[in-house]
């Protein structure tokens, strides 16, 4: 049986709340999260399915306060010391491939449902829909601590780090799509109600 205590205090050890990522290309992303969270605020103005907008906007400032405080790192850590204090450490390669595996079929998943849910409105929000699945398994997988993965990520094309790339990418499609709905008229027979 593993003790609370111990278990904190392995974690503890391995990881602390301090700034994730400090660099100008962290903030910037930072400040894309925010950006992107308070266009989707605007775009729920004139949209059909203002439950989309809002619940995006809060899932982006969620993201955004986890980008600096990087409290993937901590689910990692707590991965880590649970796998050494039970004895698996050794053969976290396959449990990181399955939480990968189980990652990308959730991401396929919620993607189908999602798109059976938003059908009729697909031409509003598809392109941020495809954002946000895309942003989501991106923040998943980096949380798994998977070696090759990582290596991945931190490989440059032309000085552009493709964690940059991958996440800026999500982010810049949600935000596209939430300026043109923000921009739009709103829709015949709709009148604004909070």
């Amino acid at each position: 049986m593993i003790s609370a205590t111990a278990l904190r205090s392995c974690i503890a050890e391995q990881w602390s709340p301090t700034i994730g990522d400090p660099s100008v290309i962290g903030w910037l992303t930072v400040a894309a999260y925010g950006f992107a969270a308070l266009l989707c605020l605007r775009a729920r103005r004139n949209s059909h399915v203002r439950w989309f907008w809002l619940i995006l906007a809060l899932l982006l400032f969620a993201l955004m306060i986890n980008k600096q405080l990087d409290l993937q790192s901590a689910l990692t850590a707590s991965a880590r010391c649970l796998s050494q204090m039970q004895g698996w450490y050794e053969d976290r390669k396959s449990v990181q491939i399955g939480f990968i595996i189980v990652v990308v079929f959730s991401g396929f998943w919620i993607s189908l449902v999602s798109l059976w849910f938003l059908r009729k409105h697909l031409r509003e929000v598809g392109i941020a829909l495809i954002g946000f699945v895309t942003l989501i398994c991106f923040v998943m997988i980096r949380a798994a601590g998977f070696h090759n993965f990582d290596a991945f990520l931190g490989a440059e094309i032309m000085s552009i780090r493709m964690n940059w790339l991958l996440e800026l990418s999500g982010i810049a499609l949600i935000a596209a799509n939430a300026a043109w709905v923000g921009r739009r008229r709103q829709p015949r027979g709709m009148e604004y109600t909070e």
